[in-house]
């Protein structure tokens, strides 16, 4: 297997890992390095993946995952697999996971805690981003952010229900979105992203470098191709 090392200004304590679709042992259109145990894959080949990444990789432990539906909740990472979209972590040891597709995974790092985030459109319109920033210890002003592979804008088409949800109050906004067709528009996601890491007071946010639509032999992307894998963006402090 392989991944991608994020570039952030964080310690040498802090360890995060951005997976990629290859050296796994999924079949078609599964392809081959799933993590995801959702996504109607063969369970075992999912297990089998998911005990590579721990080998291969030297997590301390098992990621905790999460069961991701697009939503706000944060949750202190802990036992058993719970319904959020974020979690976070001031405890060595413990990895941070978030499985995507090409919604866009997020990592934080406050000098107290790490967090990840999933953050599909719905849950960053929906204010994910902020939710965790004040819920895990210590974001104000120090808080450091990593954007993950997700779907990049020159792919990402939307209608006029997701511009309106994510321009909401804030017009300016508008500004990550360009029209393609009536009723149609190409979306940055990263820039939102960006954008309101901002404005919650996260002025080092980095990444944002890659399309997963557009480079099928490194990502999976569910836009592309409708049945596929997932892949995972964990961190963990050592």
């Amino acid at each position: 297997m392989s991944w991608i090392e994020p570039q952030w200004p964080v310690p040498a304590s802090v360890a995060a890992i951005s997976t990629l679709r290859t050296g796994g042992v999924s079949q078609a259109p599964f392809d081959s390095f799933n993590l995801g145990a959702g996504s109607g894959d063969d369970p075992n080949a999912v297990a089998a993946n998911r005990e590579r990444l721990r080998l291969e990789a030297g997590l301390p432990g098992e990621p905790c995952w999460l069961r991701q539906v697009h939503g706000t909740r944060c949750v202190e990472a802990g036992p058993g697999e719970p319904e959020a979209d974020a979690s976070w972590t001031a405890d060595t040891g413990t990895v941070l996971a978030i499985l995507t597709a090409d919604c866009l995974p997020v990592l934080l790092y406050s000098g107290e805690a790490l967090a990840a985030v999933h953050a599909g459109w719905r849950g960053l319109c929906a204010g994910i981003i902020e939710q965790t920033l004040v819920t895990m210890p210590g974001y104000v002003g120090r808080t450091v952010a990593w954007l993950g592979p997700a779907i990049g804008s020159g792919a990402y088409e939307v209608g006029e229900e997701v511009r309106s949800a994510a321009i909401g109050e804030v017009p300016e906004d508008g500004d990550c979105f360009v029209a393609t067709r009536p009723g149609h528009w190409l979306m940055d996601l990263y820039g939102l992203a960006r954008r309101r890491l901002q404005r919650a007071g996260v002025s080092v946010v980095t990444g944002g470098d890659y399309c997963t639509h557009s480079e099928p032999e490194r990502f999976f992307s569910f836009r592309r191709d409708g049945q596929t894998g997932r892949m995972a963006t964990l961190v963990w402090l050592r």
